[in-house]
């Protein structure tokens, strides 16, 4: 079944994913760039993803077919791959050399698969299950084992697991996983840079004396992005001129928006921004992200804005500290601590703030990220591949037909921010 791809002398890439939106964020940036990445590489990508119906073009980033699929009730738009005969169906049809799973729960099913078909896996985790477990169990005793239970049936089931940061492969470590590969993720620095700030559209969100604050990610209970609003309160009560632009979508927005109603709060919310550019500007014109999630594990927004010369305030519970590193402070709790740190991070002259944020995003270029995942697959690297925009690529008739199945119902300082108190509780 196996064998080299006739279309590039390289190896066929396989990728599997699940719970994507037409409006995911990170996981499509990251399974678009590594995609392009490895064609770059001499290499045949080939992702596999649900969505709304049948289809199957070649892009920037390769193959892409998409299987008509479920949506998953009150997730706000993910859909899942449930059919497994159809997906057989459809991997035999494709004939990997490799096979790269972006789903370590109802997809896990295809490392042993794949085993008795003698195709080499790779599970990448996106997610600290450990984390989810906590925040579904309210920190209850036995997430810590139930974890552990799952995360060594998945080992068992895969031949390389792929972490992108030392947070997320701590749970893996702790039950002494033996082939464990640890790659960050990148960032578009061509595309994401500090002379995109755009006066006019901070002049369209903010007032000259106001701090411009920034959420972007989706709206989602594990997200937490109410604590960008709680932070933004806190520094309202304590006489800050701030307003908050929320960039995303999801299933809190509704309840978010009454909560910034009930308590007069000024803050904007954008949806899902898809046009590149305009996010591009966004995140180089605010003074401060906020990105709240405590299960993140790594964070392309947060990597996007620093890329654009944006600090960052990231929650302690997550990788993202990890990835900061002096370009962001961590904040513990809720809304005070979030607070402190965004007075913490304005109080820095903001000519060093911009520039110390480009400086820690250059350290995460995505042809490293590339070489990485290759590396993982026991596949060489080929040609470099460039950081550049990657753009949808263009759009040619399939080349086969799905199995049959059902329809799916020199860094710009940028303004100056006001003057403000620093606490005792600043870090």
């Amino acid at each position: 079944m196996n064998g080299r791809s006739a279309t590039t002398g390289g190896r066929r890439i396989v990728r599997l994913a699940n719970f994507v939106t037409e409006s995911s964020g990170g996981l499509r940036t990251a399974l678009r760039q590594l995609g392009a990445g490895y064609a770059a590489a001499g290499h045949e990508p080939v992702l596999v993803v649900p969505g709304r119906q049948d289809s199957d073009e070649l892009t920037g980033q390769g193959r892409v077919v998409t299987v008509a699929s479920p949506a998953v009730p009150g997730m706000g738009g993910y859909r899942v791959l449930l059919d497994r005969r159809r997906l057989v169906r459809l991997l035999r049809e494709l004939r990997p050399d490799r096979l790269e799973i972006s789903d370590r729960t109802t997809l896990r099913w295809t490392g042993r698969w794949a085993r008795e078909q003698g195709i080499p896996t790779v599970m990448v985790s996106h997610e600290s299950l450990d984390g989810l477990l906590r925040l579904s169990t309210r920190g209850r005793f036995g997430a810590v084992g139930l974890a552990d239970r799952l995360n060594t049936r998945t080992v068992a089931s895969h031949d390389r697991i792929v972490c992108t940061t030392g947070w997320a492969a701590a749970e893996f470590r702790r039950i002494g996983a033996p082939d464990l590969h640890q790659v960050p993720l990148g960032v578009d620095l061509r595309h994401f840079h500090p002379d995109r700030y755009d006066p006019e559209l901070r002049a369209a969100h903010a007032g000259t004396d106001e701090l411009l604050l920034l959420h972007c990610g989706r709206l989602s209970p594990e997200k937490r992005p109410e604590r960008s609003l709680a932070a933004l309160a806190e520094l309202r009560a304590r006489g800050v001129p701030a307003v908050l632009l929320v960039v995303g979508d999801g299933p809190r927005r509704d309840r978010l928006r009454a909560t910034a109603a009930r308590h007069g709060l000024p803050v904007r919310f954008l949806r899902y921004v898809a046009d590149r550019d305009r996010l591009a500007r966004l995140l180089a014109t605010a003074d401060v992200l906020i990105a709240p999630g405590p299960v993140e594990t790594f964070g392309l927004a947060a990597l996007e804005a620093l890329a654009s010369g944006t600090p960052v305030v990231a929650s302690a519970e997550s990788a993202l500290p990890e990835v900061l590193g002096a370009a962001g402070l961590a904040a513990t709790g809720a809304g005070t601590a979030y607070a402190d740190a965004v007075l913490a991070l304005a109080a820095r002259p903001a000519g060093e703030r911009r520039t110390a944020a480009r400086q820690q995003a250059e350290r995460y270029p995505w042809s490293a990220s590339v070489a990485g995942f290759l590396a993982a697959h026991d596949l060489p690297v080929g040609p470099p591949a460039r950081d550049l925009p990657l753009g949808p690529g263009p759009v040619v008739p399939p080349t086969t037909r799905l199995p049959a199945g059902p329809p799916a119902t020199g860094l710009p300082a940028g303004p100056a921010v006001p003057a403000v108190p620093v606490t005792s509780g600043d870090r």
